[in-house]
């Protein structure tokens, strides 16, 4: 064999050992890693809510209620945690919903009463008095008034010259209960209608509206925007008031306060 064609049979061989040890070592390398995000799962605690929107005066259930997963760092004071009240569904069964509840919403004790019949009396909180008043349409913001809304109570009456005269003798009062009776129409649809409103007030508020009631031709609710919710609610007429608390008594002839007498009863003529 001639020195050149032994040369190049020498090179050719070298390069196929070359070639084998690269391929073997391309085909032996790992494929890259892929990171992977570990998330950790935030710590929750069964909450109780609402199983649906609930209104004042509802009485709860178990079908009502549920347990909820709630973020524990979420936890605030007032929130029923399945951990410090398992039984608390059992335990809550026919209390009364005193400030709406709606879906999903835990469930706090400052929104709830006790489940006794009393559910006015529950409804109440203390210090205040559930006083009632005649409503219709025209007197009741055309038949808007509803449970928890607010309204001005404005009366109207005829003087001794005979002119009609209108004051604000109470201020954004809650409404706590409407009573709703079923009226049939010439028309044969049925409406809904509030003959009486249950107002919760102040002893001296409804004091004042029980002087109103005998002195005015006409009580009307206005119904007031729920951005006001927020806004003094004890305002009232306090020329109404007998003499702050005493013995004095408001004489009432023909719808005016004509004077004052130390007794123990109101005397309208």
């Amino acid at each position: 064999m001639k020195p050149a064609r032994l040369l190049i049979l020498m090179v050719a061989v070298v390069a196929a050992g070359l070639a084998g040890v690269l391929a073997m070592r391309l085909s032996g390398t790992s494929a890259p890693q892929i990171a992977q995000t570990i998330i950790e799962k935030q710590p929750s605690v069964s909450v109780l809510v609402s199983s649906a929107n609930l209104p004042v005066g509802s009485r709860l259930d178990q079908e009502k209620l549920r347990w909820l997963p709630w973020p524990k760092d979420g936890i605030v004071e007032g929130f029923i945690t399945q951990d410090a009240r398992p039984e608390a569904i059992t335990e809550l069964n026919g209390m009364v919903v005193r400030l709406p509840l709606f879906e999903g919403e835990p469930v706090r004790g400052e929104k709830i009463a006790d489940s006794s019949n009393r559910i006015m009396s529950s409804l109440l909180p203390a210090g205040k008095r559930a006083v009632a008043t005649d409503i219709s349409v025209a007197t009741g913001a055309g038949g808007f008034v509803l449970p928890n809304d607010r309204v001005d109570v404005i009366m109207v009456r005829r003087s001794d010259e005979g002119r009609f005269l209108t004051e604000e003798v109470l201020t954004n009062i809650r409404v706590l209960a409407v009573d709703q009776q079923i009226q049939e129409s010439a028309e044969g649809t049925k409406t809904v209608l509030g003959t009486t409103a249950t107002l919760e007030l102040t002893l001296d508020q409804a004091k004042v509206i029980v002087v109103a009631q005998q002195m005015a031709d006409r009580l009307t609710l206005a119904l007031r925007s729920v951005a006001d919710a927020q806004e003094p609610d004890t305002i009232a007429a306090d020329y109404l008031l007998n003499g702050g608390g005493k013995a004095e008594v408001q004489v009432i002839k023909s719808g005016s306060i004509v004077g004052s007498q130390q007794n123990n009863s109101t005397h309208t003529q």
